[in-house]
């Protein structure tokens, strides 16, 4: 999983986590490493004290009363035969003394005369102590599964003039500081677990203090719509940067709830104005045949013409239907602006539509029902404007040199009412698709254009939906779903 997928909270837990393991991790190293550089400069001093010790020692006896022989290599095995035993033994160190070129002169371990009396000390070994200016030279080698830490220096005689070369091996055991530093590791992991544990809960909260807040933020955002008033963010006890991203989020609902309010005003009135030259013009299409009608019957009027009566029975039909054509329209304008009251009278669907349907003397028109009875609350006066605007759509769409087909069904699932109307119709462009069910928009040569706007109204206004399929030449198909209850 990649890290960026992972929400804040998984994060702040896993940083806390990781936190932790590095410190711990790290404190048992640094401790290791200085355990190292401990143990490594105690052997150091320790060796270097017991040399400085033995050096003395040494010198006591080749410089005291008990000592009758010449102070020359040569006679170092005589003078140390039996005190290098107590020497060492005091010091608890084997001591090994060599002669300036490498050869074994007497040693505190008991039979190695005789084991390495051929053995001499390598040249970089004898190199080193004449080469530098302390004299003195440190090696640490592998023995038998135990590591040795071995000092060479040059033993002196009262003029300072080197007779022979010291060599303590010195037994590095680490057993007391390996206890000390497992048993430091050991209370670094309970530590470690003590304060994983506490990590743990920290993380937890915080992450969940902070992602509260955030998600609270993020519900908000996501429920934020320009058709509808926003609330606005009241959340107490955050930070600074939670406070400050409030702060503007309430400042945008503000400024967005403004624009909205504008946005509709606008909208609104330029809707208006549209709708007001849409009904001007259709009012003035009647106008101008009934004021030819009037001219025309100034003009010919002759209250001695035999055919008087005629005539005067033309115009008026005339007239009339004129004026029926500008009530058309009136009726049309007051529908579309009255928003449909909602009465949720409990009917049957299946009778209504029937019924709606009856107006129709049209045999083609034909009609289907997945049960006798469904049942549903709707407002059985908007249910018929449904359905009569639908089927005087399809009607009105389908061309005269084709033979009219309108299909009518009625189905229901366990929620809803489905209702559709085909016709074999011209059908609607692509492009136009989404204008039919905008007011004043038509594609036919009469009528405003708010049948189907008014149809949509209706049917949203019952929390329903009403959506439109058409292929060109073939028809159109008009889809509409609301709820039974």
């Amino acid at each position: 999983m990649k890290l960026k997928k992972l929400s804040l909270r998984t994060r702040i837990f896993l940083a806390m986590i990781m936190l932790v393991f590095l410190a711990s991790v790290l404190i048992s190293a640094v401790a290791i490493y200085q355990y190292k550089e401990q143990s490594e400069d105690y052997h150091n001093e320790n060796l270097e004290n017991k040399e400085r010790n033995i050096q003395t020692h040494l010198k006591r006896v080749l410089n005291g009363r008990q000592n009758t022989w010449e102070v020359k290599t040569e006679n170092i095995p005589i003078i140390f035969k039996e005190e290098i035993f107590n020497i060492a033994d005091i010091h608890k160190l084997q001591i090994n003394l060599y002669d300036l070129d490498g050869g074994l002169l007497i040693s505190s371990r008991a039979g190695i005369q005789r084991q390495e009396a051929e053995s001499c000390l390598k040249a970089e070994i004898l190199n080193a102590i004449s080469n530098t200016a302390e004299h003195m030279y440190m090696d640490v080698h592998k023995e038998n599964g135990e590591i040795f830490q071995s000092s060479y220096t040059y033993l002196l005689d009262q003029q300072s003039k080197a007779i022979a070369i010291l060599n303590l091996p010195y037994l590095t055991k680490d057993d007391f500081l390996t206890n000390e530093i497992l048993e430091f590791l050991q209370r670094i992991a309970y530590a470690f677990m003590f304060v994983l544990l506490l990590a743990i809960g920290i993380a937890f909260l915080l992450s969940k203090y902070i992602t509260k807040s955030l998600q609270t933020i993020s519900e908000k955002i996501n429920a934020t719509r320009l058709e509808r008033r926003n609330e606005r963010i009241d959340i107490d006890d955050t930070s600074e940067e939670i406070s400050t991203l409030v702060t503007s989020y309430n400042s945008m609902v503000d400024e967005l709830e403004e624009s909205a309010i504008q946005l509709a005003r606008s909208e609104r009135e330029q809707a208006w104005r549209e709708m007001a030259k849409q009904v001007a013009h259709e009012i003035k299409n009647p106008l101008t045949p009934m004021r030819l009608t009037v001219q025309n019957f100034q003009r010919k009027f002759n209250p001695e013409d035999e055919k008087i009566n005629e005539k005067l029975d033309e115009y008026s039909k005339t007239l009339i239907q004129q004026i029926d054509t500008m009530s058309a329209i009136a009726s049309a304008f007051s529908n579309f602006a009255k928003m449909p009251a909602q009465q949720n009278e409990t009917l049957n669907v299946v009778k209504i539509v029937k019924l709606a349907l009856d107006i129709f003397t049209e045999d083609y028109i034909q009609f289907y029902a997945e049960d006798e009875e469904i049942i549903a609350k709707f407002d059985r006066t908007q249910l018929i404007r449904v359905i009569t605007n639908l089927v005087k759509n399809g009607i009105q769409a389908i061309p005269e040199d084709r033979e009219p087909k309108i299909e009518i069904e009625v189905s229901a699932t366990d929620t809803n009412v489905i209702m559709t109307v085909s016709d074999n119709g011209s059908g609607i462009s692509e492009e136009n698709l989404d204008k039919v069910f905008e007011p004043k928009f038509t594609t036919k040569s009469s009528g405003m254009g708010l049948g189907l706007a008014m149809v949509k109204n209706i049917v949203e206004t019952y929390k329903g939906t009403i959506t439109v399929t058409s292929e060109k030449q073939l028809g159109t198909t008009f889809k509409v779903i609301f709820p039974k209850e």
